[in-house]
C-alpha cells in the first residue's frame, strides 16, 4: 500500500466507519494491559472498526479528552483516536480522527510540556515531547495508509497516544518524582 504524500487525512471520517460506537470502559494504572506493547491490526477488519468507533465515542463522552487508545479501553491493540478541535492549546487541528499501526518517521523541535491521561486520573507530569512531528499509519475501515505531518498540541497528543500502544504511560517519560504533579482540575 503506498503512502498517501500530503498532510491530511483526505476524505476519511468517523462516518466512513459505518458503525455505531459504544462508550466503554476506561482502565486505570496499574491494569497490565497499560504495560504491554499492542499487537499490530488489520485496519480492515470488522472488530478493528468497531474499536475505533468505540474510541471515538468514549472520547466525546468524556470531557477533556483530546486522544484515547485501545489500550486504555482494556484492548492490546495499535489503535487510537485524536481530535484536539476547540483545545486552546491546539493551532494544527486534522479534526476526529483514528490510526491504526502508527509509526513516528520524523520528530524533532523537542519542548517540554504538562500532560494528563484518563488512565492515570489524580497526576499530571512534564514530559519533553517533538513540538514537530510525522506519523505514518492505517485509516480503519479503508485500510488506506498516511503520512500525517503536525506540530504543538497535536503533535504531542499523537505521541501520547502512540506511547500507549508501546505500553508506556506519561510517567514512564517524566524526567522524575519532581516533575510529576496532583491533578488541580478534574474535568
Amino acid at each position: 500500500m503506498s503512502v498517501e504524500e500530503h498532510a491530511g487525512l483526505g476524505d476519511w471520517t468517523p462516518e466512513t466507519l459505518a458503525v455505531p460506537g459504544e462508550v466503554r470502559q476506561v482502565v486505570a494504572a496499574p491494569h497490565p494491559v497499560l504495560s504491554r506493547p499492542g499487537g499490530a491490526v488489520d485496519p480492515t477488519a470488522v472488530e478493528t472498526v468497531q474499536l475505533a468507533a468505540d474510541l471515538i465515542a468514549t472520547m466525546r463522552v468524556s470531557p477533556g479528552c483530546v486522544g484515547l487508545a485501545a489500550p486504555q479501553v482494556g484492548v492490546g491493540a495499535q489503535v487510537f483516536a485524536v481530535d484536539v478541535t476547540g483545545h486552546p492549546k491546539a493551532v494544527t487541528v486534522h479534526g476526529t480522527f483514528v490510526l491504526c499501526n502508527a509509526r513516528v518517521v520524523e520528530a524533532t523541535r523537542w519542548k517540554p510540556g504538562r500532560e494528563g491521561c484518563m488512565s492515570v486520573p489524580d497526576l499530571t507530569g512534564d514530559v519533553k515531547r517533538a513540538s514537530r512531528l510525522v506519523v505514518e499509519g492505517d485509516l480503519p475501515g479503508t485500510g488506506k495508509a498516511v503520512r500525517l505531518v503536525t506540530d504543538g498540541f497535536e503533535a504531542r497528543a499523537l505521541q501520547h497516544e502512540i506511547d500507549h500502544c508501546s505500553g508506556l504511560l506519561f510517567l514512564d517519560r517524566v524526567a522524575g518524582a519532581h516533575a510529576v504533579y496532583q491533578r488541580k482540575v478534574y474535568l
